[in-house]
């Protein structure tokens, strides 16, 4: 046989071969997705153009979760893989969970800096780990679903657990209230800015009055100025708003001492996220808000306990991990504390 024929007939065993290994890598993608369509109760039917083209993009997230996972420098990094967002591309992502960039030309600055680092020593006895999940002032995860109201949900929650840390009850606020009732430039389920909702809860004086009285419904709404409640709670004068860049250290020394906080971040990156420590790929613009209810430096790497509102299926039941010190998602840019009345 000559050494032609042998050529040939290998090149024409690796085209088998790469069509063999090509089929079944296909039959893989449409078995994976088949499956997580019926997990995730999707409507796509089969043999449609939807169901194509989402599991074209279904298998996009393959290539880009298996990209993610092979650049992790350690079994404490962020791991990326299925969820929820899966069958939606990067953009669809961004606009499904109303990420959109925080308006900050309006923001108002309270610091409190100076109050939290009066002496060496409170930064020496700094607790290791705290996390205020265990305190019974945390409420349940949260899910705004289609509507853009992280602002609203991130403040509201932080209201609960002041109020808890203040009168030991644990009590579930309106975050519709806040949604439908809170002053411009905020958009209702279109976006809003956590300091101005601040800022306007403290200076109208608004009452929040409790969830079962003024229920979430997932969209804007007319602001209710008449509902009765048996409670009502509102924002004391002292709150603040201020970057904490290359100071994160007050940060920790806020959770520790004084308790949740509330932050803008960057989570056009969290798409992918089921668990781990975020280090790496995020540091875009900040066009999300969520609750900080903790921190834990006594690992390799020190992260904030960080509880988003996109339900108990997101990330760790609805929490992730961000490291600290780098301004990692810009959590250090825009960082909000209340007390309540």
């Amino acid at each position: 046989m000559s050494a032609l024929a042998v050529l040939h007939i290998i090149f024409s065993s690796c085209i088998i071969l790469f069509a063999l290994s090509h089929d079944e890598f296909r039959r893989d993608v449409f078995q994976r997705f088949n499956d997580y369509v019926h997990r995730y109760n999707k409507s796509y039917k089969f043999g449609t153009m939807e169901f194509k083209r989402r599991e074209s993009i279904f298998e996009q997230t393959l290539h880009r979760v298996e990209w993610l996972n092979r650049h992790r420098n350690s079994t404490h990094a962020a791991l990326y893989g299925i969820n929820q967002f899966s069958d939606l591309t990067p953009e669809e992502f961004k606009k499904y969970v109303h990420l959109a960039k925080v308006n900050v030309t309006l923001k108002k600055s309270y610091p409190r800096k100076k109050n939290l680092l009066q002496s060496k020593s409170v930064l020496e006895k700094l607790p290791k780990k705290v996390d205020w999940r265990h305190k019974n002032v945390i409420s349940s995860v949260n899910d705004q679903e289609q509507c853009g109201a992280c602002w609203a949900f991130s403040t509201v929650e932080t209201v609960e657990s002041m109020y808890a840390l203040k009168y030991g009850s644990l009590e579930r606020w309106s975050v519709q209230q806040v949604v439908d009732c809170a002053a411009a430039p905020n958009k209702g389920c279109e976006g809003g800015d956590t300091c101005l909702t601040i800022g306007w809860l403290y200076e109208s004086e608004t009452e929040i009055v409790l969830a079962k009285d003024y229920p979430f419904k997932g969209k804007t709404g007319i602001c209710a100025e008449d509902v009765k409640s048996d409670k009502t709670v509102r924002v004391a004068r002292n709150f603040t708003c201020d970057s904490f860049i290359g100071e994160e250290y007050l940060m920790l020394l806020h959770l520790a001492y004084h308790g949740p906080l509330i932050a803008a971040v960057d989570a056009s990156g969290w798409q992918d996220y089921l668990g781990g420590i975020i280090q790496f790929h995020c540091d875009s613009e900040r066009n999300h808000a969520v609750q900080i209810v903790g921190y834990d430096i006594t690992g390799e790497v020190p992260f904030y306990i960080v509880r988003n509102s996109w339900g108990t299926n997101f990330g760790n039941d609805g929490y992730l991990y961000i490291a600290i010190g780098k301004n990692m998602c810009r959590i250090a840019e825009e960082v909000s504390s209340l007390d309540v009345l």
